[in-house]
């Protein structure tokens, strides 16, 4: 039961599993969002149907992998002694699920190692968008594919054509902080998106639909899942430390070390150091 499975198997699992957590997330989407709690700030919340996905998600990988690890956005870590970790966002973009917008996600990405995007390896991912039925998957050495046909990642031709999506962090401090390199990028790309879901985000670099998305803050299963996806249809993918905290960008290989180069610079001139 706890055998290694290729890429290929663990993709196949997950999917399954983010099917099954996205149509319930849809049906208490259309039954009517409540607010369980909240975290970091007061519009950081969790809703009822992030913690009932997040249980349903987490059972159905103990019954298939009892003896892989666990990290999720809402129920923490579990320890596994198969060396592979399970790292899960239930409804990722949950205000957008809140206010009934399409642009949230499920996603779930499989790693081998501690669940630590700077030092473990990933395997497979899958993010599904239950508003539209999107299914977006990736596996190490196997491509990316979006509702089973490949994507690959734009080739956009300089900075200056390059379309950069982002997110803003939940404190309001953050928030400062992020749209003061925005401030600075904005007149050297071709303009910025910002859709609420990391994860979906990711994947939308993977299909070419942006050609770079960058964000400081975000967490291991914001982008889990999404990153697979993203690197299995070519885009590098980079993090850092800024200010004491990770930056991230999936990007486009022909603008990556330019637009790299040039967040940098925004966030010393911005945090310092």
């Amino acid at each position: 039961m706890s055998d290694a499975l290729t890429p290929v198997q663990f993709a196949d699992l997950a999917e399954s599993i983010a099917r099954e957590g996205a149509a319930l997330a849809a049906r208490r989407r259309a039954e009517g969002v409540e607010v369980a709690d909240r975290k970091s700030s007061n519009v950081d919340v969790v809703t009822a149907a992030d913690r009932e996905v997040e249980a349903l998600i987490r059972r159905r990988i103990a019954e298939a992998r009892p003896d892989d690890g666990f990290h999720g956005e809402e129920s923490g870590s579990g320890t596994g002694s198969s060396g592979f970790t399970w790292v899960v966002d239930p409804i990722d973009g949950t205000v957008n699920y809140l206010y009934g917008s399409d642009a949230y996600g499920v996603s779930i990405g499989v790693v081998r190692g501690e669940p630590d995007p700077t030092t473990w390896e990933p395997v497979a991912g899958v993010v599904v968008q239950p508003a539209t039925g999107a299914v977006f998957r990736g596996a190490v050495g196997a491509g990316a594919t979006r509702d089973g046909v490949p994507i690959r990642v734009a080739t956009p031709a300089s900075l200056a054509e390059t379309l950069v999506a982002t997110g803003f962090g939940y404190t309001a401090d953050r928030r400062r902080e992020q749209v003061a390199v925005l401030a600075g990028l904005v007149g050297d790309v071709r303009d910025v998106r910002r859709g609420g879901a990391a994860s979906l985000d990711c994947c939308a670099v993977g299909a070419g639909t942006v050609d770079a998305y960058y964000e400081r803050g975000i967490n291991p299963w914001d982008m889990a899942g999404g990153a697979v996806v993203a690197a299995e249809a070519g885009a590098t993918v980079r993090i850092w430390e800024a200010g004491g905290t990770r930056s991230f960008l999936f990007a486009a290989p022909a603008v990556a070390d330019g637009l790299e180069a040039l967040v940098r610079r925004l966030e010393r001139e911005v945090l310092g150091g």
